[in-house]
């Protein structure tokens, strides 16, 4: 189908080719994202174009993602008035898991576009309802409008991406309320990665965490191979002391 005669259809039918393309290539695997755009390794960073769709196709549907979302969730122990902040939504898993549990309402960063569209369809309902914002912008320059405060900040698989990521922990210690907690999940993707991987990969983010002023530091795993691990702290609350 050509560019010209695609643009003449409805809107919804382009949604729905489009869509139906998405799962068509994305089942064909990663060869076909390969097809489509030699810069693989790059659509992990910042999903874009066609590769980029595909991508944000499999991250949504594959098990392994879908658990390892669920579970950092599920750590939060989310509260029905809640003000969550993901920063590196994705295609919205964990948004929508969210919403599930409760949350009063969740706001979401990414920097990719072909990300903002994959997860708002996928949360459109929660939209429509006033239940999810979601803002497409780099790590390190949050708009005014996420300033919070927030009760709790999760990212999944993103801190890797960031730049200067000790001082962008910084700026979202400072937008969280007293007592307020955050959730930083790393899965190691590099070739060979193992529980020592992952270990090292806690301690790293454990250190950063405490040299951005967090406190109550525990960390969590989940046995994905390789295993997910998911650093828990908090900020002091008014009148505790910082240790």
């Amino acid at each position: 189908m050509g560019r010209r005669h695609e643009a003449s259809l409805p809107p919804a039918v382009r949604r729905m080719v489009t869509a139906a393309a998405e799962y068509l290539i994305g089942c064909a695997g990663i060869a076909a994202v390969r097809a489509l755009d030699r810069d693989v390794v790059g659509q992990a960073h910042r999903p874009r174009g066609a590769a980029g769709r595909v991508t944000g196709w499999v991250f949504a549907h594959r098990p392994s993602n879908r658990r390892r979302n669920r579970w950092v969730v599920s750590l939060l122990s989310v509260r029905p008035a809640d003000q969550i902040l993901e920063v590196g939504f994705g295609p919205g898993i964990a948004v929508a898991e969210l919403v599930r549990a409760g949350a009063g309402h969740v706001h979401g960063v990414d920097h990719s576009e072909v990300m903002l569209r994959q997860a708002s369809r996928r949360n459109a309902a929660a939209i429509r309802a006033g239940r999810v914002t979601l803002v497409n912008a780099p790590a390190d320059r949050l708009p005014p409008a996420l300033d919070g405060p927030f009760d709790a900040i999760l990212a999944v698989n993103s801190l890797g991406f960031w730049p200067a990521p000790a001082e962008r922990l910084a700026e979202l210690r400072r937008r969280l309320a007293p007592g307020g907690r955050i959730a930083i999940a790393s899965q190691p993707r590099c070739p060979g990665a193992s529980a020592g991987t992952s270990r090292d990969a806690a301690d790293e983010i454990e250190n950063l965490l405490r040299g951005a002023g967090f406190t109550q530091m525990s960390t969590q795993t989940l046995a994905l191979s390789p295993p997910v691990i998911c650093v828990l702290a908090t900020v002091p609350g008014i009148g505790t002391p910082e240790r």
